[in-house]
């Protein structure tokens, strides 16, 4: 069975951050496939649906960021799920805002999240959808940066972003990984 992992910080404070793009993705997916993410268990928030003729589980780790990996170890266990099975949905500052990017394997490019699950799962052999946040302005700290929500321009963006994410991924499962990069890799119309 395949987990859908959205990565994120649980709490109120942290809902509209660029850190929690990963959680916002991973909502909009289980939305467009009917699925509520409301069971809680295994230090995270998780519902298990289909995307057309892939049953998946769609997963919040409820831990903070830099331990992720225990949730995500706890419900893979549970389903019988192995590395290969995960497909990660994150934030990355070394992307323009809004571009799409798979990855499959490789280290975890200073994401604290995406380094606890290699730790926690013991390797890298997983796939990745890093949602473009791009670089804080100049002078801001990127620990700072991450943690604050988005501007008036973003806002009016996300809503895009999130439903570019969540059919990427759906067109990976359902057509293949090749397919997905072709598709939603390419140069984004927002850079144009």
């Amino acid at each position: 069975m395949k987990i859908i992992v959205g990565l994120g910080n649980p709490g109120i404070s942290y809902r509209m951050t660029r850190h929690n793009i990963g959680f916002l993705a991973v909502d909009r997916l289980a939305k467009l496939n009917r699925t509520a993410i409301r069971t809680k268990r295994f230090k995270s928030l998780f519902g298990t649906g289909w995307i057309d003729s892939q049953q998946a589980v769609f997963l919040k780790p409820m831990t903070f960021m830099n331990r992720s990996g225990e949730a995500v170890k706890g419900v893979a266990d549970f389903f019988g799920s192995t590395i290969e099975d995960l497909v990660v949905l994150h934030d990355d500052l070394d992307l323009p805002f809004g571009r799409l990017r798979f990855k499959q394997r490789g280290g975890d490019g200073g994401h604290q999240g995406v380094r606890s699950i290699i730790d926690r799962m013991g390797g890298n052999n997983f796939l990745r959808l890093k949602i473009g946040i791009g670089r804080p302005p100049q002078g801001m700290d990127p620990a700072d940066y991450v943690l604050k929500t988005f501007d008036k321009d973003g806002q009016s963006q996300l809503d895009q972003i999130l439903s570019e994410a969540a059919e990427a991924v759906k067109v990976m499962l359902l057509e293949g990984l090749e397919k997905a990069m072709n598709r939603f890799q390419k140069k984004s119309r927002r850079e144009d």
